[in-house]
């Protein structure tokens, strides 16, 4: 995934455009970070974590969704921050 690439993710409520920020690893597992605006520097960012999902055709297929658990999100705002220099990221 390529920084600033705009993907489209389906949601219940319909398409959602998002700006890829940055991207990490932990654990095995991938995180991205991504924001909704890539002109504001005021704009809001997301913290999304790679499930992988079978479907019913048997083929593997990578899903996003928010971190539920606050220590998780803790740590991954964590290694994001450190990434990026010029963004500061507060949850």
């Amino acid at each position: 995934m390529e920084k600033n690439e705009k993907l489209v993710f389906e949601t219940e409520d319909g398409d959602v455009d998002f700006f890829v920020l940055e991207q990490t690893m932990i654990a095995g597992t991938n995180y991205i970070l991504v924001t909704d605006d890539m002109e504001s520097e005021e704009g809001s960012f997301l913290i999304l974590k790679e499930e992988k999902i079978v479907n019913p055709d048997d083929e593997e297929i990578a899903t996003y969704g928010v971190i539920e658990d606050e220590n998780e999100l803790k740590a991954v705002v964590k290694v994001f921050d450190e990434l990026l220099d010029d963004i500061d990221l507060e949850v």
